[in-house]
């Protein structure tokens, strides 16, 4: 039987877990799906990533609602992908925010995305007849911007390129708490297919500098505590290093993607096979390695045909 394609084979359910990881701070997390995150103001609630659409959106809201009744006024996007924004309109914010570089590859590759995701992953995305379009962005920023909910200060920032070009975090200094998106991850695959692999270090580093108490990682559990913030930090770099250092090698010797793809198993398998997404994730990591090697710094735009023939490619 031909092994299926990225997740498209994953139909179980996972459970959700809604962990209070600071005063009025929460990390929304189901075993490896896309995590949120929730920051309770004075007088409103900030979200930090929308889910895939509406309807698993609610599924933040219902948690939402068993620690608060306040209303939810801002929605933040730390990045353009599908399963993070497209069920931004369930929450009725009237801010969403994302940097500018996150809305400006909306405009350029954020169709293409959700196609190519929805091909990828269809269980993340129950109830796709209920999105109502791409999801744009009231309000954006260049390198930081502050946000008050009443009293409480949020601090957004773009850290460095990492996930993707436009990555932003979120810290809360009154707590010291940090939600990252999918810069950071626990237990779970890195999604490298968009990311910028030389830069991914730095950015990292600059993470660690605040020496935060916890982490709303953007999948796997809620890191609390700073030896779990380290751990995580230090076990996706060195997932990122382990994917991109091999296909590196094969690109300098002029060797092929599937030999790129034979080299990264080889480094990465005994390592992260037991990852969350790890399947899922390998081709489009490889692919990208490889091409990031070869000099392409902007990532080449996924298409859910160009998926189809990577995918062949490597079957192959």
């Amino acid at each position: 039987m031909a092994k299926a394609f990225a997740s498209q084979g994953d139909m179980s359910e996972k459970k959700i877990t809604f962990d209070e990881i600071g005063e009025g701070l929460y990390a929304f997390t189901a075993e490896g799906d896309p995590n949120s995150g929730v920051i309770i103001g004075d007088d409103s609630v900030m979200i930090i990533e929308a889910q895939a659409t509406p309807r698993l959106a609610n599924k933040v809201i219902e948690c939402v609602r068993t620690v608060t009744d306040k209303p939810i006024s801002h929605v933040v996007l730390t990045h353009y992908h599908a399963v993070r924004v497209l069920g931004a309109s369930a929450f009725g914010a009237s801010q969403i925010i994302m940097g500018d570089t996150a809305r400006s590859m909306v405009v350029e590759r954020g169709q293409e995305d959700w196609d190519s995701e929805f091909q990828r992953f269809p269980r993340l995305f129950e109830g796709h007849e209920s999105i109502p379009g791409l999801t744009w962005p009231t309000t954006t920023f260049s390198d930081d911007m502050t946000v008050y909910l009443g009293n409480r200060r949020v601090d957004l920032m773009h850290l460095g390129r990492a996930h993707t070009a436009g990555d932003i975090v979120i810290h809360v200094p009154d707590q010291n708490v940090m939600f990252t998106g999918d810069i950071v991850e626990d237990h779970s695959a890195c999604y490298c297919g968009d990311g910028h692999f030389g830069d991914w270090g730095n950015t990292l580093d600059n993470i660690a500098a605040f020496d935060v108490d916890a982490i709303a990682p953007g999948r796997g559990g809620a890191l609390v505590g700073k030896d779990a913030v380290e751990r995580a930090i230090e076990s996706t770099r060195d997932f990122v290093e382990s994917t991109y250092l091999p296909a590196a090698k094969v690109a300098a010797r002029g060797g092929s993607l599937k030999e790129a793809w034979d080299a990264v198993r080889e480094s990465c398998d005994p390592k992260f096979k037991d990852y969350a997404i790890y399947e899922h994730c390998l081709p489009f990591n490889v692919a990208r390695a490889y091409d990031e090697a070869r000099g392409i710094d902007t990532p080449r735009i996924w298409t859910a045909q160009r998926d189809l023939d990577m995918w062949a490619a490597l079957q192959g």
